[in-house]
């Protein structure tokens, strides 16, 4: 049976399309079906199977991500509920998500293509606002990979805070926000933010304060089953909630955001004996050096 794979590439980056102009070719000649996104085919002069990302999950082994980390949670989202494995092709910085740098593209994708690939499941977030403003904003119903973001606006005051875990008052806080982080999201915002670094599988919502206007804040870890709530008092509407760093809405004093880890995964694929501690001590040690956007 002939092996059919997706393939997604961030055409914002330089050298996507003529990545994908090649790995197409390559597939190809190696007898494996492939399947790309309308967009990326009209790049790229496709002429085979189109179809957009959540039609192709359901009905291929794996998907290749062509793009940095930003790519690949926004792919892992777009493919629910499918969740088909993805194959992260660094094409950006750090990568902390992606597999494959590059140059080792072509001769690790037959690994992939025989199906010695480890699946590793990331957990996500799910969240929803309730109260008066939900409706209007749209962030009824939120899923995130890495974190979700509550935080003030460029030229706002500080926020009064709420955190609260079940029916227990978490912390009670003024700053610039809080941010809700995933164990795959530890190594992003929240890191930079003060928080803890938590192997990803490790079923927990890391609540990261964001600048709090007091010394007895710190990041804490909540048990998974838990849902967390936020309640936020301003005196200005000037608030946003975020989602992995890529979609926001205005969120209204008032309102309440609740968080939970959801069923929901995202699969990404791995080569044999990967391990989280030698790409948390490599990437780091390249964001040391200045080489992280």
């Amino acid at each position: 049976m002939r092996v059919r794979v997706g393939l997604v590439a961030n055409l914002n980056k330089p050298e996507a399309a003529g990545v994908a102009a090649g790995l197409t070719e390559w597939l190809g000649r190696a007898g494996v079906d492939v399947v790309v996104p309308p967009e990326a085919a009209r790049a790229i002069g496709w002429h085979g199977a189109v179809a957009t990302l959540r039609e192709m999950a359901p009905g291929v082994a794996f998907v290749v991500v062509l793009g940095g980390d930003g790519t690949l949670l926004s792919v892992a989202r777009g493919a629910l509920p499918a969740a088909p494995p993805l194959l992260g092709v660094n094409l950006g910085h750090v990568g902390f998500l992606t597999e494959i740098e590059l140059p080792e593209l072509y001769q690790d994708m037959p690994v992939f293509l025989s199906g010695r690939g480890v699946v590793d499941e990331r957990a996500l977030l799910e969240g929803r606002v309730v109260g008066p403003g939900a409706a209007q904003n749209g962030a009824g119903g939120l899923l995130a990979l890495n974190d979700v973001v509550l935080a003030k606006g460029p030229f706002a005051r500080l926020l009064r805070l709420r955190i609260r875990v079940g029916a227990a008052l978490l912390a009670s806080y003024r700053g610039d926000g809080v941010i809700l982080a995933t164990a795959t999201g530890s190594t992003a915002y929240s890191l930079s933010a003060g928080g803890p670094v938590l192997h990803p599988a490790v079923p927990g919502i890391i609540v990261t304060p964001i600048c709090p206007h007091t010394f007895d804040q710190r990041p804490t870890v909540v048990a998974g089953s838990e849902t967390v709530e936020v309640e936020v008092e301003a005196e200005h509407k000037d608030i946003m909630l975020t989602m992995d760093g890529q979609e926001g809405w205005a969120f209204a004093p008032g309102d309440r955001l609740q968080v939970r880890l959801g069923p929901a995964v995202a699969r990404l694929l791995r080569r044999p004996g990967w391990s989280f501690y030698d790409v948390l001590r490599k990437k780091i040690a390249e964001g040391d050096r200045g080489d992280a956007n």
